[in-house]
């Protein structure tokens, strides 16, 4: 089994910065695709940046220049910089993975649990 644990959420300024973090434990041969997303009340989870395994990177437009995804292969961990924070960007955060368990197997994706992000003053 695969667990992805979330951490770096809270509560920061208009302006202010968060790192969220997430890393995958478990039975883990590779990991292609790492992503954050994020689902405001009553909308749909969104794309909020996505890199490959070989660090190709892609973002939504909206965080573009704001946003920086990253990750730690060696450590199973992908972050996501988020400097000059709007209230706009207030809602809850999740990673997923695209993991493969062996060799030979077929890659699955996990989702970590989500953690809240809130912009205010």
């Amino acid at each position: 089994q695969v667990q992805l644990v979330e951490s770096g959420g809270g509560l920061v300024q208009p302006g202010g910065s968060l790192r969220l973090s997430c890393s995958a434990s478990g039975r883990i041969f590779s990991i292609n695709r790492m992503g954050w997303y994020r689902q405001a009340p009553g909308n749909e989870r969104e794309l909020v940046a996505s890199i490959t395994r070989g660090g190709l990177t892609n973002y939504v437009e909206s965080v573009k220049g704001r946003f920086t995804i990253s990750r730690d292969n060696a450590k199973n961990t992908v972050y996501l910089q988020m400097n000059s924070l709007k209230t706009e960007d207030t809602t809850v955060y999740y990673c997923k993975m695209n993991i493969k368990g062996g060799a030979s197997e077929y890659a699955v994706d996990y989702w970590g649990q989500g953690t809240q992000v809130t912009v205010s003053s």
